[in-house]
């Protein structure tokens, strides 16, 4: 095992680099950190190494599977961390590359141009919660590994699918293996209720403040919208998504 004390090594200049997205991108990698993260980690093969406080028992898995370990000083953690108050245990791990086939997963959420990585995480947390099997990233949303998406998320990459792309092919390849792709809009959109749920669907929510695109809308199956019963203009994307996640799902 390695120990680091010095913020300068190059071992640790890299570890920071994984914060941005051409870091991330460059390696096909990112950083995680905390206790709950890396514990729902190990339960994987994402882990390609383990950073620990000086101080910090190594985890029995870990020595089971024998992934690398480095022992890092106080002031490497302050370093590399995302967060105000560390907790000194970090691990580098590969993306998620398995993408999801329609011809065997049925519950989708896609995501198309919402940015905001609080809204992101906890929509992937919500659907891995409501038994979705994949989350799809359209063209203008935020990034799968920004780490505050991975904080809201909760460990929830670790449970999914993910893909990105046009989201017009996606809602081809959902209709071709007969699923149903709704979409959510305030004009030309029903009450969610009228929707079936269903054991097999594709929903879309869109950007805090434009919405679904119109030429995604343009070619679902049927378009929802949720009530406002009180004063408030709309709902917050993660909420709106969270309720209808729950209600088409069977």
């Amino acid at each position: 095992m390695d120990v680091l004390q010095s913020s300068k090594n190059p071992r640790v200049k890299e570890w920071k680099k994984l914060h941005t997205k051409k870091g991330r991108d460059k390696t096909g990698t990112y950083l995680i950190e905390g206790n709950h993260l890396i514990e729902e980690a190990l339960k994987t093969d994402h882990i390609i190494e383990l950073m620990l406080q000086n101080s910090l028992p190594v985890p029995d898995i870990a020595i089971e599977e024998q992934i690398p370990v480095t022992f890092i000083s106080s002031e490497i953690s302050r370093t590399i961390s995302a967060t105000e108050t560390p907790q000194g245990i970090f691990a580098v791990c590969k993306k998620n590359v398995s993408e999801p086939d329609p011809a065997v997963h049925k519950r989708f959420l896609l995501l198309d141009g919402v940015q905001d990585p609080g809204n992101i995480g906890t929509m992937i947390r919500t659907a891995d919660a409501a038994g979705l099997d994949a989350v799809i990233f359209g063209e203008g949303t935020g990034d799968l590994y920004n780490p505050k998406v991975i904080r809201s998320a909760q460990g929830s990459h670790f449970h999914l699918k993910f893909a990105s792309g046009s989201l017009r092919e996606w809602i081809e390849r959902f209709k071709s293996h007969d699923i149903p792709v709704y979409g959510t809009a305030l004009c030309r959109a029903a009450p969610y209720k009228e929707a079936a749920p269903s054991e097999a669907f594709a929903l879309i929510v869109g950007n805090e403040g434009a919405g679904v695109s119109e030429e995604v809308l343009d070619v679902t199956d049927k378009n929802v919208f949720i009530p406002i019963y009180g004063k408030s203009e709309s709902l917050n994307v993660a909420v709106a998504a969270g309720i209808l996640m729950y209600y088409l799902r069977t």
